[in-house]
């Protein structure tokens, strides 16, 4: 089976048998018909993944894997706070008349700051440093700021990426101060362990380790059947994950550039509820 398979039933085990329940508390996110949205939750949980021996998807439930390298594309890549640059809907409801999302995610990572070496965004930093400053311990971004989140359609949930070095391999820590295990805790699995991926290639390094941290880690109270008949699945092996290895710009990588080859998986028979 697929080793991200593994963590994610080791995960929604543990929230469900020793979570906390917020169901007496005032929540802020609601279900579609006006219903609080509560939660089961475990603080803290830190999964870390090995890109080299497979890449982190499950097959407990389909990842659509180019719905999420078209958002990473968008937040990392466009640098983009408008939903109208987004091919998906998943920012639909968090997005003003105009599409915006305000001073949120790709927004941050396009700003540019000034260094000695001159004038760069969070990305374009992360680039320079990994082929001119390779042993360095402050290759970081981080779109938690805390002046424009009155500005922002929702505070970051994945906020803060560390990458470090060592000899010819490059490894990422992703930080995270809440995650839906159902609905996002894979999607974003996947899109950092491909944001790894590029990183690497176009710094003429090899991917390492992905290490994934979530303070909030939790299953909504209307997930919690679908979780539970998610985990009486028997998951499949991990697929073989595709890249375009001709490429040596970030800016050239499209959601072409990436695809599974014989990714099995179980479908799920009812619709997902979304809370907001």
């Amino acid at each position: 089976m697929s080793y991200a398979d593994i963590v994610f039933k080791q995960n929604c085990e543990d929230i469900l048998r020793n979570g906390y329940s917020d169901e007496a508390l005032d929540v802020r996110p609601v279900w579609e018909d006006g219903a609080k949205a509560h939660t089961v939750k475990r603080f803290c949980i830190v999964n870390r993944y090995n890109l080299q021996e497979e890449f982190p998807v499950i097959t407990l439930r389909k990842t659509n894997l180019t719905a999420a390298v078209d958002e990473l594309l968008w937040i990392w890549q466009k640098k983009s706070n408008n939903i109208k640059d987004l091919s998906s809907h998943i920012w639909d409801s968090w997005a003003d008349e105009n599409g915006s999302i305000g001073k949120a995610y790709g927004y941050q990572l396009g700003v540019k700051h000034k260094y000695k070496e001159g004038e760069f965004d969070q990305v374009d930093r992360v680039l320079y440093d990994l082929k001119h400053n390779p042993q360095s311990r402050r290759i970081m971004t981080n779109i938690y700021n805390h002046s424009d989140l009155s500005e922002m359609g929702l505070y970051p949930c994945a906020y803060s990426v560390t990458f470090n070095v060592s000899g010819d391999t490059l490894n990422a820590i992703l930080n995270q101060r809440s995650q839906d295990m159902l609905t996002a805790n894979n999607w974003n699995v996947c899109q950092y362990a491909v944001l790894v991926h590029m990183m690497a290639q176009v710094s003429g390094l090899k991917a390492g380790e992905l290490v994934h941290v979530i303070a909030d880690a939790h299953i909504y109270d209307r997930h919690i059947p679908i979780v539970e008949e998610i985990l009486s699945k028997n998951p499949y092996d991990a697929p073989e994950f595709k890249m375009d290895k001709s490429i040596d710009d970030f800016y050239k990588f499209t959601t072409e550039s990436f695809s599974f080859e014989n990714y099995n998986f179980h479908t799920l028979g009812k619709k997902i509820p979304v809370a907001i």
